[in-house]
This record gives structure tokens, C-alpha cells and sequence, in this order.
């Protein structure tokens, strides 16, 4: 029994050491096939440097009313493109790519700007509203899907003299805030941060699902409209930056802070998202003090995309009720 024992032991040594060291000496094969960003380009792109961060934008229409456009998890300006040049018939319109998507440059640890990791919630504020800076908006209307929504938030609440109303679009306000303080360590653990480009890598298995999820009518989520999703998977770098955004991540509080909001508040959500729940928005609009409500009948996660003449429909009733 002695001799079973320290066996025992043997292998739980071994399988500890493999565990430990394994991640830190396994070869890691490298992406293939990456470029700059740049490359990758629309003809209408535009790029401009905000807080030592390439950031890529497109830009639409003229007006005294600026909307600003922040897209979800694993989007891109492309998530607006049925909607943004309506909306820019009475507005000017600038949507951008938030870091780590889309085809924003994607800085990796050693090289951020000024030591400022881009990939937390506060630099994407600070880069939002850097961007406004350069683009001469003194005061804008923050349009955010799902994660976007909470940026466009968190942005409400620290900068509120440069937000004229929100317009939260499916918004997370209440889940999917970032990881929980236990399980930070082992995010940031030397051996995750050699493995963990490796896993989010999977997106390209997963993502069109995914994808699918986010539609009521999973069918008119098309191979274009994945192939234009995941175009930005070719860019340089983009599961390390990934994987930086998710150690970065942390819950913000937001559900807490609702009653701070003092602008006008328009909250939109499909009656079928299965990525937000319903519930959580209806619920986002009753906590927010003189928030509106807009739910979308036979449509999911981005109505924007899905349903954008609906869509289109409760932003002009909104816009144009907005105090000059």
C-alpha cells in the first residue's frame, strides 16, 4: 500500500508539472496569413490615431446632431451598415471599430500607449471620447449594441457633458461584465497568456453559431454576412488581442449607477434575443429614469442588422423629440 502511495504521488507531481510547465515550453504554431489592418480597408475607411491607438472609423452625413455608433462583441462597423446612411440623411454619423475588433490596430503588452492598457473599459471610454476630440464633437448621441451599449453607458456616466442621449440597443448592462475577481488570476497567469490566443482562436469555429444566435431568423444570417464578420480574422494579431480584452474585462457596477443617468435614454431590444434577454432590457428600461422602451417584434440581438427599418423607425421618434 506504501509503495501504491508514493506512486500515487508520482503521478500527481508529473500531472501537476504538465500542467504548469506544459503551457509555458509547448510550441504554439503562429497565425498565418495575418496583415496590418490597413490592408484590409473598405474604399470609405478612415483611420486616425486616438490616444496612441490606430482607430479605423467611417463617417457619414452632416448636422448639428452627431451619432456615434459602438458595436457589440466580435463586430465591426459592418454591423451598421443597413442603417448608417439612412440615419445620416438629418445626422452625422461616425461609427468605429472598439479595440480589439474590427480593424482598429490591436497594440500588444510592451507596446501600449504610454503603459495605458487599451483593451480596459475606462481606455475605451477615454478612446471614445478621444475620438470625438479629433473629430470636433463636442457633444454626441452614443448608439451601443450589447457590449457596446455598456461602453457607450460607462461613457454616460464619466464623461456626461459630452453625451447629448443615449441610445442602448440590446445593451449589456446586467450580465457579461467581465470576469470575476477569482478567476482573474489564472487569466493572467503566465501560462493562460501563452494558451489563451490559442483557444479564443476557436471563434472561427464557433463564430458563425454564434453569429446565428444573434438573428430571430437564424436563415438570413448569411455566408456573406459571415465572411464580412469575420474579414477582421485576417488582421495581425487579433487572437492576442482578444485574449487581452478578455483578462481586461471587469464588471463594471453599471446596474448600480442607473439612476445617474441624466440625458435622454432610448432602449432598444429584439422580443427574441437570446444573447441579452429580452427581459433584461425591458427591465434596463424601467431603472433608468425617463428612459423609453422600443421592442422589436420577430427580431434578435441587432436589430440594426435584422430588422432595420423597425430599427430606423423608433430612432427618428427619438431623435426628433431630442432638445435642440
Amino acid at each position: 500500500m506504501k509503495k501504491l502511495g508514493k506512486i500515487a504521488l508520482i503521478v500527481l507531481a508529473v500531472l501537476l508539472a504538465l500542467v504548469i510547465i506544459g503551457p509555458l515550453v509547448v510550441p504554439l504554431p503562429a497565425l498565418s496569413d495575418t496583415v496590418p489592418p490597413e490592408q484590409l480597408a473598405d474604399p470609405d475607411s478612415q483611420f486616425v490615431d486616438i490616444n496612441g491607438v490606430t482607430v479605423h472609423y467611417k463617417e457619414a452625413g452632416q448636422g448639428d446632431t452627431a451619432l456615434l455608433l459602438l458595436h457589440g462583441f466580435a463586430s465591426s462597423t459592418y454591423s451598421w451598415r443597413e442603417v448608417m446612411e439612412p440615419l445620416a440623411e438629418d445626422a452625422r454619423i461616425v461609427a468605429f471599430d472598439r479595440p480589439a475588433f474590427g480593424l482598429t490596430e490591436r497594440p500588444m503588452p510592451g507596446d501600449f500607449p504610454d503603459g495605458v492598457n487599451p483593451y480596459t473599459a475606462d481606455a475605451q471610454v477615454d478612446l471614445t471620447v478621444g475620438l470625438m476630440d479629433a473629430l470636433g464633437i463636442e457633444r454626441g448621441v452614443l448608439v451601443g449594441n450589447s457590449a457596446g451599449g455598456t461602453i457607450a453607458t460607462y461613457t454616460a456616466l464619466r464623461y456626461p457633458e459630452r453625451v447629448k442621449a443615449l441610445v442602448l440597443v440590446d445593451a449589456a448592462i446586467y450580465s457579461g461584465g467581465g470576469s470575476s475577481s477569482w478567476v482573474r488570476p489564472l487569466l493572467t497567469s503566465p501560462q493562460a497568456r501563452r494558451i489563451g490566443p490559442l483557444l479564443v482562436r476557436n471563434i472561427r469555429d464557433w463564430g458563425y453559431q454564434f453569429g446565428q444566435s444573434a438573428w430571430h431568423d437564424p436563415a438570413r444570417f448569411t455566408d456573406e454576412i459571415w465572411a464580412n464578420y469575420s474579414k477582421p480574422l485576417q488582421a495581425e494579431n487579433w487572437d492576442r488581442a482578444l485574449w487581452e480584452l478578455t483578462q481586461a474585462s471587469r464588471p463594471l457596477g453599471l446596474d448600480q449607477r442607473l439612476e445617474e443617468l441624466a440625458v435622454p435614454v432610448l432602449v432598444i431590444t429584439g422580443d427574441d434575443d437570446r444573447i441579452v434577454p429580452t427581459e433584461q432590457s425591458i427591465r434596463l428600461a424601467g431603472e433608468i429614469p425617463g428612459a423609453e422602451l422600443v421592442v422589436i417584434p420577430n427580431c434578435g440581438h441587432v436589430p440594426q442588422e435584422e430588422c432595420p427599418d423597425a430599427f430606423l423607425a423608433a430612432m427618428a421618434e427619438f431623435l426628433a423629440g431630442l432638445p435642440q
